[in-house]
């Protein structure tokens, strides 16, 4: 196959299944635990398995949606010199492998928010801008202990530590793509956040 945009698209095709994979579903089934779409907020997400009181399985559902994201582009880069898909196809499937766990084709398109995925993808983008974001979470998480208002603030700072780190290219395109999809899925967060009704990490 020579076509460098047949290749790209089967590359994010193959990003968008690993992203597909939705860990808090499957490890929640393996632990006998009720679907996550179904109680607390209905996200998909360790913080909502976490709501089930199994500690273990959220911490494995975090590890497993950031590492998703981790895998598929870290594949991506190991392949794209003999493919040619260069720096542009590995941005494709950096947001092919996030709309998979937003919209997974294994669970009927109900996805979780992004924030872990987003985190191992920016982790394998660059590993100074995934240590920006996390640090930018970490630190508003413990200023304001709300998850929402950490994963918001460090969306709308990741383009600006891409373009800091690596100037505008293709890594930056999809990092602020990323960072418009996150944070439109928290959407209702942000209507909360405003009226102050937003619960904080613990409660």
């Amino acid at each position: 196959m020579d076509s460098p945009v047949a290749v790209i698209a089967i590359f994010c095709v193959a990003g968008y299944l690993i992203g597909s994979l939705s860990f808090a579903v499957l490890v929640s089934r393996a632990f006998g635990l009720p679907d996550p779409h179904g109680y607390g907020s209905g996200n998909p997400g360790a913080t909502n398995v976490l709501r089930s009181g199994k500690k273990l399985a959220a911490a494995l559902t975090l590890v497993g949606d950031t590492s998703k994201g981790w895998v598929a582009v870290y594949l991506a880069q190991r392949l794209a010199g003999d493919y040619a898909i260069g720096d542009a196809g590995v941005a494709g499937v950096a947001i092919a492998a996030f709309l998979g766990h937003l919209f997974p084709l294994y669970f009927g398109f109900r996805g979780g928010k992004g924030v872990a995925t987003a985190l191992g993808i920016l982790l394998a983008l660059n590993l100074g801008l995934g240590v920006a974001a996390l640090a930018t979470w970490l630190a508003v998480a413990l200023l304001f202990r709300i998850s929402s208002l950490a994963a918001l603030v460090a969306a709308a700072l990741a383009p600006l530590f891409s373009i800091a780190l690596g100037g505008i290219d293709a890594t930056a395109v999809a990092v602020s793509a990323m960072s418009l999809l996150l944070i439109w899925r928290h959407r209702a967060n942000l209507r909360r956040l405003l009226t102050g009704e937003e619960a904080k990490i613990g409660r």
